[in-house]
């Protein structure tokens, strides 16, 4: 059949290149009898493809039934699937056919089949290798001829990786896969489902039709529907329904979709804009810098004051190492200075003649005036303890002990 017509009989819309795939390998794999996975996001449409399999096949005149997985208790989901024996659990008053009993010649539906419990899993795999079954409560075998399509939106591998799906399990239903796209990336078929959602509502509720303006659209294009086309019709018919004016403008579809600004939309960067954004990174830079610098230096005094005592030894002494590794890092972030400077020609300023670490932060970073105020807060907070003070206050504890000999805190 056609794709077209296969669109056409099952109400499918949409040019998608993608879509068309899926499609098409439904038609091709519909004449066998193979187990197919369809894998897809929540409300993609997965559940159209078992029905075009279903409907080309040569079991169309057998029953077709969807069980959804995922709303079915683990308690009960045997019985429904297998059926159960008279007396085999408490509330089981009679003998009841499970859906691979009813489904024998036709086609059963497994959607979300990652939410099976694993007992439910090898029950499974036994249907699909040897098309036997038992019911719950009974020990004879009972045959079933039942083509499986399956679906899922849960990342498979992961699944199968955690323990919570069986891989043999998995390359038994996914003998074929078919992938639906999200309705994201579907292009201009977002804006002929719109269409076709809003003929639809406005002749169920007998209304005119809404109509979205340029700058509408270009929002409907832009957003990622996290609920895809599912999200997209409950929100075409919250608008039919509620806005009077059927001229639907910008404005008014942000008001239906959720965080539509921070979703999607990208923001407009003016060189107004550009310029403040360079000079607070380069400020930021400009303070990472010298806070390391400065660590560093304090390393190096400190490690120069231990080192005093063991200087009558001739072997290389962990802190002659730990010197060579501090001037390393120096000679790093000297080039890290070298290569920002060449590349955004901007001169930073240095600390080669500098040799008191705390009058070099107070002359180059210009501390604000309430900085003062807050570390005597945090450490009045923490009752005095300088680490979770430091954490507080977004700083390393050495800076902070630095901080506090500047302002003579130490006591």
């Amino acid at each position: 059949m056609e794709l077209q017509a296969i669109k056409q009989r099952f109400g499918i819309i949409g040019n998608d290149e993608m879509l068309n795939r899926a499609l098409d390998i439904a038609a091709q794999v519909a004449p066998t009898d193979i187990s197919v996975l369809v894998i897809g996001e929540s409300g993609a449409g997965k559940e159209f493809i078992p029905q075009v399999i279903h409907s080309l096949s040569a079991r169309k005149h057998g029953n077709y039934i969807a069980v959804n997985c995922g709303a079915i208790p683990e308690g009960t989901i045997d019985s429904e699937l297998f059926g159960h024996e008279k007396g085999s659990f408490t509330g089981a008053n009679e003998t009841r056919k499970g859906y691979f009993e009813v489904a024998d010649k036709g086609t059963i539906f497994l959607d979300e089949v990652a939410e099976l419990p694993l007992s439910t899993q090898v029950r499974l795999l036994r249907v699909l290798e040897s098309k036997e079954f038992m019911k719950v409560g009974s020990s004879k075998v009972q045959k079933t001829d039942v083509r499986v399509v399956a679906a899922t939106n849960v990342n498979m591998p992961e699944a199968i990786r955690t323990g919570k799906f069986r891989e043999d399990l998995f390359y038994r239903l996914n003998t074929v896969q078919i992938n639906i796209p999200p309705l994201r990336e579907r292009g201009n078929d977002i804006l002929l489902i719109f269409r076709k959602f809003a003929s639809d509502f406005a002749e169920r509720y007998a209304m005119p039709t809404i109509r979205l303006d340029s700058e509408a659209q270009r929002m409907i294009l832009s957003y990622r529907w996290p609920g895809n086309v599912r999200q997209l019709k409950n929100i075409t018919e919250q608008i039919s329904i509620i806005e009077q004016n059927r001229d639907i403008t910008g404005d008014i579809l942000a008001k239906y979709l959720p965080d539509y600004q921070t979703i999607k939309v990208p923001a407009l960067m003016t060189s107004e804009n550009n310029e403040k954004s360079f000079n607070s990174e380069r400020e930021i830079l400009f303070k990472v810098l010298f806070d390391m610098k400065n660590d560093i230096a304090e390393l190096k005094k400190d490690i120069q004051q231990l080192m005093h005592g063991n200087r009558q030894q001739e072997d290389v002494t962990p802190y002659d190492i730990s010197t060579r590794n501090l001037e390393v890092m120096e000679n790093h972030l000297q080039t890290i200075n070298h290569n920002f400077v060449a590349e955004h020609h901007t001169v930073l300023p240095t600390n080669e003649n500098v040799v008191d670490t705390e009058e070099f932060v107070e002359d180059n970073l210009s501390l604000s005036a309430s900085e003062f105020d807050l570390i005597k807060k945090a450490l009045e907070k923490y009752n005095g303890k300088r680490k979770p003070a430091a954490q507080e206050l977004g700083i390393s504890e050495r800076t902070l002990y630095r901080k506090l000999k500047e302002y003579n805190l130490t006591k």
